[in-house]
């Protein structure tokens, strides 16, 4: 059949999804267990396994620092020859092994014992060696492996994965942590920018803010908004309020309109009433203000509305910035 491998394809996803679904029935007590050991730890969670099982720790532990849990991953070959002395009183220890017999993960618990570090375990089979030395056992038995062979590991690292992204979960509700914690340990990614960046950060201040005056010329106003290069100018009144706003688009649709307008006083052209924001709102809120109102640009004050504006920032300088609504 010439196309028999998207049959394959097709039934080792349904496979690995049962395997997901046969999860729910093992979030028990061990289950609860484990998370409470893991959200009492005074230390780091470290996670280990072999071959496959320890790609799986290792996105397991990456899982669990980027939610609020410190982790980090130890090879077990590595940990037997110096690098257990990265393992310190108060740590907990996750090992992941779908046999249960892996002879590096065995080997290391009398080393752990004596150390006085717990121990949970992610095993496949529990009459094993190693469930029955750790302190805490999580069941991820699998019937068969999802590929035809019945031996690539697909459906147990699907199964130890989902365990620990149920654990990394349950602790993350545990712990109270929402997106403002979780940008705190992703300031470069996305996100991160999004919840911490804020309009100061980003805003133009001092000589770069284009500012005029109401009985300014236009033909002045002109010279600041291209040597400023942000495409509006503000104006202030007699008691230097920023009082209106004028953009390349005035200017455009006032010298289509013939002569005498670059003669015309600021006050006669502008925009009263200009929209302004805080310095502390957040870049992303100020992307979403001026995408609501069709502008470009914002002024920026401390807090109120009162005296020249600190800043202004311009909608390139948040899209610049890898900011989207």
């Amino acid at each position: 059949m010439p196309d028999s491998y998207l049959k394959k394809a097709t039934q080792l996803l349904e496979i690995e999804s049962n395997v997901i679904r046969s999860l729910k029935g093992k979030i028990d007590t061990n289950f609860k267990k484990a998370v409470e050991a893991i959200f009492h730890t005074d230390g780091k969670v470290i996670v280990t396994g072999m071959g496959k099982s320890g790609l799986v720790g290792r996105k397991i532990a990456a899982t669990f620092s980027s939610t609020g849990t410190p982790s980090f991953f130890i090879h077990p070959s590595e940990a037997a020859h110096g690098d257990l002395g990265g393992v310190a009183d108060g740590d907990l220890l996750i090992m992941v092994s779908k046999s249960g017999e892996t002879q590096e993960l065995v080997d290391l618990v009398p080393s752990l014992q004596k150390l006085n570090i717990p121990t949970i375990g992610l095993v496949g089979n529990l009459d094993s060696c190693l469930a029955k030395k750790c302190d805490i056992v999580l069941n991820i038995e699998v019937k068969s492996e999802a590929c035809p062979l019945g031996i690539v590991p697909t459906a147990s690292t699907i199964a130890s994965s989902a365990m620990g992204d149920a654990l990394a979960i349950a602790l993350l509700d545990k712990r109270d942590f929402n997106r403002r914690d979780f940008a705190d340990l992703h300031p470069g990614g996305s996100l991160g920018r999004k919840l911490l960046t804020t309009v100061e950060d980003l805003m133009h201040t001092d000589g770069e803010i284009p500012l005029g005056n109401q009985g300014q010329p236009m033909k002045e106003i002109l010279i600041t908004m291209t040597g400023k290069g942000l495409g509006v100018v503000g104006i202030l009144d007699g008691n230097s309020e920023l009082c209106g706003v004028i953009t390349d688009g005035d200017l455009r649709r006032g010298l289509e309109d013939g002569e005498g307008f670059l003669d015309s006083s600021a006050e006669n052209i502008m925009t009263t009433n200009p929209k302004w924001i805080k310095k502390s709102t957040l870049a992303i809120d100020a992307l979403n203000i001026m995408e609501k109102h069709a502008i470009t640009s914002l002024f920026v004050f401390n807090k109120k509305k009162q005296g020249k504006p600190i800043g202004i920032i311009h909608i390139h300088d948040i899209l610049r910035y890898g900011i989207m609504s």
